[in-house]
């Protein structure tokens, strides 16, 4: 496969995941808000780099839980515990990137959101 055939692969994991997926569309929304605090709250180019980063983990871990909650229900459709267990993990990946990027978050806008009262 060519590297521009497996880009294609991706790109179109990409949009079925903001298409499909609620967590996605919220997460986006998210995202595009942050970046427009950013801009308005004029953010220094380190502090750009943490926040794409923490958008980008975010998501990124999304799109991985969303793959592995697909195929646990793929290969077993009804209740199992390990299946219960894989599904917890691969969200608590998820949990633990939000909660980093929204402590990144805090330390990067609160300062200045605070300046505005």
């Amino acid at each position: 496969m060519s590297f521009f055939v497996a880009i294609r692969y991706a790109v179109t994991g990409i949009k079925v995941f903001f298409k499909t997926e609620r967590n996605g569309q919220i997460q986006l929304g998210i995202s595009v808000l942050v970046i427009l605090l950013g801009f308005i709250l004029k953010i220094e180019r380190t502090e750009w780099i943490a926040i794409l980063f923490c958008i980008m983990l975010v998501i990124g871990f999304e799109m991985i839980n969303t793959a592995i909650e697909n195929l646990c229900n793929l290969v077993h459709s009804d209740y199992h515990p390990r299946i219960k267990i894989i599904k917890d993990l691969s969200a608590g990946a998820v949990l633990m990137a939000a909660i980093l990027s929204a402590i990144i978050g805090t330390v990067i806008f609160f300062p200045r959101i605070m300046t505005l009262f």
